[in-house]
């Protein structure tokens, strides 16, 4: 901390619990806050550019390594942009295969983020080992959640991250269905496991936040949408995937090297995660999810990110129930992987990955070759709103200690389970009085 002609700076150089580089800069001049920015300091990945002239076989493996929390996710979105290209329609037993991997990456993501990321906020603690010396049964459950979606990750995809069985058309190798249901009582710990945190994040003081949101997720007429659908809003939009770039919008901003998403029509922006999939699809929870959200401290729809924390509890009671329900009624796929003709097309797709909404689009050539990519991940579709949320919130916490302040901001950061590289995790704050 360093005060320079009536320049009061503090800067925080590490911040923990958050994935990837990020700082937080805010002025503040005659007590009021002049300015703020959220800045992605992380260099950029250049995904979509090393894309360009690889082979579609490869795209999957590829875009998987974009993130090492989410790698399905990516694996998955990237693989129906291309089948939707080529008009690949994979069968009933490889979409419920897909399914269940999803719900694998779901669990054990859900668990790390409300466990080890989160959760010592509510605590008063510094990180999860700090937590873990106080209470290690908290911990001991969510490194079990997580392990649990990790071994199924592990049978379904070959290995626990950046799985290997995904292909264009379905799978290299699908399990047997012996494989398959010996995860049957591993899943049924985690649903028990999952129903008590939700009891745990219920029992919480949340602080009241609660600013006006759009939510966007995907809808699915049928079931709790998670590899497909329509993109709804709480702000009445219903739309194809195919009309993601007409409505929503990135924009370059100086201060981060992370692209902002907002609403094309008039720059608003919007919420994308748990909290508004689970307010747009509350109807299709199934049955054990749907009495855990009504049990909890929550009454739904809710607009306090700060419940993120339980909408992100109820999912993964969500994802085990789905899972069972997957395992009980699996066939092995016959084939495991539709053949297809290359051929110039366009093709995209949106999934859920455990953050929020994820789309891809890809142009291909007649030799299978990329020759262009789009990637919009779920991060970058929240950094406006993180920034918009953070003004609201501000002002009316200006007459604490700048300590005080930064903590308070850490803590609505950490709501979003920011993922801005999933290789670092810091996040510097610099605030100027004057």
């Amino acid at each position: 901390m360093t005060t320079t002609s009536g320049v009061r700076t503090i800067r925080l150089d590490l911040m923990s619990r958050i994935e990837g580089e990020a700082g937080l800069r805010l002025d503040v001049r005659d007590g009021r806050l002049a300015d703020l920015k959220l800045d992605i300091y992380e260099p950029p990945r250049f995904f979509e550019a090393f894309l360009r002239g690889r082979s579609i076989r490869e795209v999957p493996d590829m875009t998987a390594r974009i993130c090492g929390i989410c790698p399905i996710a990516h694996q998955l979105t990237s693989v129906q942009a291309i089948e939707s290209a080529l008009g690949i329609a994979p069968g009933a037993e490889i979409r419920a295969l897909r399914r269940l991997l999803f719900c694998a990456e779901w669990i054990e993501s859900h668990a790390l983020h409300i466990y080890l990321l989160q959760l010592p906020d509510f605590f008063g603690k510094s990180g999860g080992l700090a937590l873990a010396a106080e209470k290690p049964e908290l911990v001991r459950r969510g490194l079990e959640l997580k392990k649990i979606g990790n071994e199924m990750t592990t049978l379904l995809g070959g290995r626990a991250v950046h799985p290997l069985s995904v292909c264009i058309g379905g799978f290299w190798k699908a399990p047997r269905r012996s494989e398959v249901l010996e995860l049957r009582p591993h899943v049924e710990s985690a649903l028990e496991a999952s129903i008590e945190t939700v009891r745990l994040v219920s029992s919480l003081t949340l602080p009241e936040f609660t600013p006006e949101y759009e939510f966007v997720a995907l809808a699915h007429p049928h079931e709790y949408a998670m590899g497909d659908g329509r993109i709804v809003s709480s702000r009445g939009l219903d739309l194809s995937i195919r009309e993601f770039e007409q409505v929503f919008l990135e924009e370059h901003v100086a201060h981060s090297t992370a692209l902002h998403s907002v609403r094309a029509d008039h720059g608003s922006s919007y919420l994308a995660g748990p909290l508004s999939r689970l307010n747009l699809n509350y109807q299709h929870l199934l049955p054990g999810a749907r009495q855990a959200a009504d049990e909890s401290s929550v009454s739904w729809p809710c607009s306090n990110p700060y419940a993120g924390i339980v909408a992100r509890a109820v999912e993964m009671v969500q994802a085990c129930e789905d899972s069972l329900r997957v395992i009980d009624a699996y066939r092995e796929p016959d084939p495991p992987r539709l053949d297809y003709t290359v051929h110039a097309a366009e093709g995209c797709a949106a999934t859920e990955a455990p953050r929020g909404l994820l789309y891809h689009r890809y142009r291909i050539d007649d030799q299978g070759l990329v020759q262009s990519a789009r990637i919009v991940p779920p991060t970058a579709q929240n950094c406006r709103r993180i920034e918009d949320d953070l003004r609201l919130l501000i002002p009316g916490i200006l007459d604490r200690t700048d300590a005080e302040i930064l903590d308070a901001c850490e803590k609505l950061v950490r709501n979003y389970d920011p993922c801005i590289s999933c290789s670092v995790h810091a996040l510097r704050l610099r605030i100027n009085r004057r």
